[in-house]
């Protein structure tokens, strides 16, 4: 930058100085051109009649005044005589000078020109003597050119000192405009927000913070995926662990079984007991499966949704889980509001208020209670079971966890009801809760 500062600064300089000094030798030509003219003037008070019109007298008036160029003409300006040519015998009417002294109402005429007959620049006055002859006297003059010759040497001195000041100058004027520009760029570097106390600086300093906003976002949003891809991780090794350890149960009862049968020598009723056992493991081994597949597929879902009643499917599916919860005397207790018509889809609604209704049923205390709860803005199951402890609470809707693990699973869940019901309730939007407290049982709430 420095560099482009000083040829910049040396171009506006040179360009400067061609044309100061192209002006100051237009106007020092005009003035010599005018000082030449007044000199004329004087010259020509000298003439008078003592001077004969001849070529004599022409060089004697030249002599008076230090050898100008004289020249004598008739009233028509036909050449009589001049000093510095002889045998002339040409006519000067058409020249500029001449007309103005034979027809101008001054009877004088000045002119600049180039001389055919002497080859230089020079300024003429010709003066009309009352209509008898006319007097010219011609003094030479330097052209533009040669002043403006003359005052190279000047110019050359001139545009070393302006050279000089043009490198002073680079390097004051950088320092004065790159430095402001590097703290702002160093600023930028440690910054969020950058300003600058000089208003010309304001948009740069305005793009470094749009460019550190912009920076900040990115790298929020490279954390927030990089979270979601390790959580993502997690999820999966943990759904992978899960999945393999309730396989694992089923699958080496059937193993252990089928070993048994094949190696032979039990009893009829030691084979009745592998049988049923390799067929009901078989069987959770299936609705562990499709329990998996369920979870899988409610986010790959896009079915439309549309109006179910909901007041006569909570009645449906009460009725229908009635005689599991008479055989353990268990007490349902209904607060259902008529005509609640919910936006989703009949299987899904079922899914999640059966997942929510048999666990109260599961997860009760012989005897106890539930009550259910249904309007438009919701609805809630209520029990009287064996609860869930506060360290536990946060786990509730997580895949593969159930609060009977100390009981050895004697409820067969796989951990993956309410984990669904969570799905199900996130993707339509509403929102599913609990509270609990251990050993007074456990209150689970769907807000639309």
């Amino acid at each position: 930058m420095r560099w482009r500062i000083w040829l910049l600064s040396f171009g506006i300089m040179v360009v400067g100085l061609l044309i100061f000094g192209f002006a100051s030798t237009q106007v020092y030509y005009n003035s010599s051109v005018d000082d030449s003219k007044e000199y004329l003037r004087v010259y020509m008070n000298a003439f008078d009649s003592s001077f004969s019109l001849d070529e004599k007298g022409a060089k004697a008036f030249s002599e008076k005044l230090n050898g100008a160029r004289v020249t004598f003409m008739d009233s028509q300006g036909n050449v009589l005589a001049d000093s510095m040519a002889e045998d002339i015998t040409e006519t000067h009417s058409d020249r500029a000078e001449i007309k103005d002294a034979i027809f101008g109402k001054d009877k004088e005429g000045f002119s600049v020109r180039g001389s055919s007959t002497l080859g230089q620049d020079m300024v003429y006055y010709c003066k009309n003597f009352d209509g008898r002859y006319l007097v010219r006297i011609a003094v030479f003059a330097d052209s533009e050119w040669y002043i403006f010759v003359k005052t190279l040497p000047t110019f050359a001195l001139f545009a070393g000192i302006m050279i000089a000041l043009c490198a002073v100058i680079a390097f004051v004027a950088t320092h004065y405009i790159v430095s402001p520009v590097k703290q702002l760029a160093k600023a930028a570097t440690t910054n969020q927000t950058v300003t600058s106390k000089y208003s010309e600086l304001e948009p740069v300093a305005e793009i470094l913070n749009e460019r550190n906003r912009n920076i900040a976002r990115q790298m929020n949003d490279i954390k927030t995926e990089k979270e979601l891809v390790e959580k993502a991780r997690i999820s999966k090794d943990e759904f992978i662990s899960n999945v393999t350890h309730e396989m694992n149960t089923p699958l080496t009862s059937i193993h252990g079984y089928a070993e048994l049968l094949s190696a032979g020598g039990l009893t009829e009723e030691q084979r009745k007991t592998a049988y049923k056992t390799i067929q009901a493991q078989s069987e959770r081994l299936t609705n562990l499966i499709a329990c998996i597949i369920n979870y899988s597929e409610i986010d790959s879902d896009e079915l439309p949704a549309y109006e179910v009643d909901f007041t006569s499917l909570a009645r449906e599916t009460l009725q229908a889980l009635k005689p599991e919860a008479d055989r353990r005397n268990i007490t349902v207790t209904e607060n259902i509001d008529d005509n609640v018509i919910v936006m989703s889809r009949h299987e899904r609604l079922s899914e999640i208020f059966g997942n929510l209704v048999r666990n109260a049923i599961k997860y009760n205390k012989d005897g106890g209670s539930i009550t259910v709860t249904l309007n438009r803005q919701g609805f809630s199951v209520a029990d009287t079971g064996i609860g869930i402890s506060q360290e536990n609470m946060s786990k509730v809707f997580s895949r593969f966890f159930t609060v009977d693990r100390s009981h050895s699973g004697k409820n067969g869940g796989f951990g993956l009801g309410l984990a669904v019901a969570k799905k199900i309730c996130g993707k339509a939007g509403w929102k599913i809760s609990v509270k609990s407290e251990l050993g007074e049982g456990s209150k689970f709430t769907v807000e639309f």
